[in-house]
């Protein structure tokens, strides 16, 4: 990271074109424009984008025979409108990257390019500034009603990529509150982490027990994702950038079956960003779309850890220590993810009179992203 130059994120709080992929990553596609012509370095789109979050997720339809035919025809639809990677779909998101400058970190339903599949699954795309797909992350514990839509991510789904501002990495919703997969992160040297959200909601009710889903805003504190991005920040000193999802109920078709018994109120925002401190650079913002930009300041990770390095002078790993996967479990039994070293990449680059950063980007594809390439 360097610590001379400030970095720019900003979170994409903008609401997709409801269950319509080339609307909706058109959209995105703009987004990534308006970041460039703001010197935005890093953009975060919400959770599952594109084309939208399930929020219709409590209706499950197998209660009747009328219920079982629309929650079909809704499963069917929503499958047809997720995203394959790589594709043409990815390539226009991966043109307006290099087109504006900017790295991307895009959340949508990716349809499962393994044979014979069908499975969708709840995936951020990391793209580079130059277009180039860097891999994905795949949600690895779909959280509740979100198992009827969404299989688990595997080993090779945890990642951090290096970009020109730093080490980037992300995950999921509630995966920011899973201990271990923060210390996994710190392990893989992350120092940007993008967070994605489908939106805010808080706990009220006698106790504070109750989780409110009214749309209002309530304290941050009593929201689990407000702590969820300070502690993940001062927890691992890296900056926060979080995108949540605005979708508001006049954004759904009227013929769209759940319309009237999904929680879209929950789906009012919450964008945010936090310094390795803990402490917002750019406080929740609620019930608009917005480009939620703020100038992040590299030196303030070195101060942080001076305090508190998890990786450093604060780590005991002689007393507790953590032990990474590194393999899939395929159809046909464990695969661990290929790694090429960079300079071995570069000898056969060569010899086939290629420049190595082309060949690097035809492999990632040719191996669905499953490929790493070491420094």
């Amino acid at each position: 990271m360097n610590l001379d130059r400030p970095i720019v994120a900003a979170a994409a709080q903008i609401a997709p074109v409801f269950m319509k992929k080339k609307e909706s990553i058109e959209k995105y596609a703009e987004a990534i424009h308006d970041a460039g012509k703001r010197k935005v370095d890093l953009l975060v789109t919400p959770e599952t984008g594109i084309p939208t979050y399930p929020y219709w997720r409590n209706n499950f339809g197998y209660t009747s025979t009328e219920s079982a035919a629309l929650w079909k025809d809704t499963v069917v639809a929503f499958y047809d409108q997720s995203v394959r990677i790589p594709s043409r779909e990815t390539e226009i998101l991966s043109k307006a990257a290099a087109s504006a400058g900017v790295v991307a970190v895009v959340g949508l339903n990716e349809q499962d390019d393994r044979e014979g599949s069908a499975t969708l699954y709840n995936t951020m795309l990391f793209i580079d500034r130059d277009g180039t797909l860097l891999g994905r992350h795949r949600k690895l514990m779909p959280t509740h009603q979100e198992r009827f839509f969404w299989g688990r991510g595997e080993a090779s789904d945890l990642r951090v990529f290096d970009t020109h501002f730093g080490k980037l990495g992300g995950l999921v919703c509630f995966e920011n509150h899973m201990t271990l997969l923060k210390a996994a992160m710190a392990t893989k040297g992350e120092e940007v982490h993008a967070a994605c959200w489908p939106g805010w909601w808080s706990y009220g009710g006698k106790g504070n027990s109750i989780r409110d889903m009214s749309g209002e805003v309530r304290p941050l504190y009593l929201s689990d994702q407000d702590s969820a991005i300070r502690e993940y920040a001062f927890e691992t000193q890296t900056f926060v950038v979080s995108s949540s999802m605005y979708m508001p109920e006049s954004a759904v078709p009227d013929d769209f079956p759940f319309k009237k018994t999904a929680a879209w109120k929950w789906a009012m925002g919450g964008s945010a960003i936090a310094n390795p401190f803990g402490a917002y650079v750019c406080e929740p913002v609620f019930h608009r779309e917005e480009l939620v930009v703020g100038e992040l300041d590299p030196r303030d990770r070195i101060v942080a850890k001076n305090v508190f390095d998890c990786m450093g002078h604060y780590s005991r790993w002689d007393v507790v220590s953590l032990r990474l996967s590194d393999e899939d479990c395929g159809p046909t039994g464990p695969t661990r993810a290929r790694r090429i070293r960079w300079e071995q990449l570069e000898r056969v680059a060569e010899k086939h009179a290629l420049p190595a950063e082309k060949l690097e980007a035809i492999a990632r594809d040719l191996e669905g992203l499953a490929v790493e390439v070491e420094p």
